[in-house]
């Protein structure tokens, strides 16, 4: 499938969170609590975000991760929406809107918060 076929098979929510910069509202994303062991991956274009190893819990509503993954290239846009300043966070492969992130994440890991839309990601259990 190329990735005009995939963006037309997205269902509703993750057109709206990938395409159009939406979000889901907080602590209704399916990945939210998902801790089994395995890997994060775009949901337009397969290309791995995140593994479980670079989840935690911040409590924000949306599966927050301290890293990303070394092939995933995500690439950041300032956002002055909403009447603030965050970081975008976008696919480096097929540029969709993922989530933002933050610098008040785990210090160990070097202090940033990944806050990722569980309906820009698919998720795929280790065997």
């Amino acid at each position: 499938m190329n990735l005009d076929e995939r963006i037309a098979a997205l269902s509703e929510i993750s057109y709206y969170v990938t395409q159009q910069n939406g979000t889901e509202r907080p602590f209704t994303g399916a990945l939210n609590k998902e801790y089994r062991p395995g890997d994060y991956y775009c949901i337009v274009c397969d290309t791995k975000l995140f593994t479980d190893q670079m989840k935690f819990d911040s409590g924000c509503g949306w599966p927050a991760f301290h890293s990303e993954h070394h092939d995933a290239a995500i690439s950041r846009i300032i956002d002055t929406s909403h009447g603030m300043t965050r970081v975008e966070v976008r696919c480096g492969s097929c540029d969709a809107h993922l989530g933002h992130v933050f610098n008040d994440g785990p210090r160990k890991h070097g202090g940033e918060r990944y806050c990722i839309n569980s309906a820009a990601m698919r998720f795929e259990v280790k065997q």
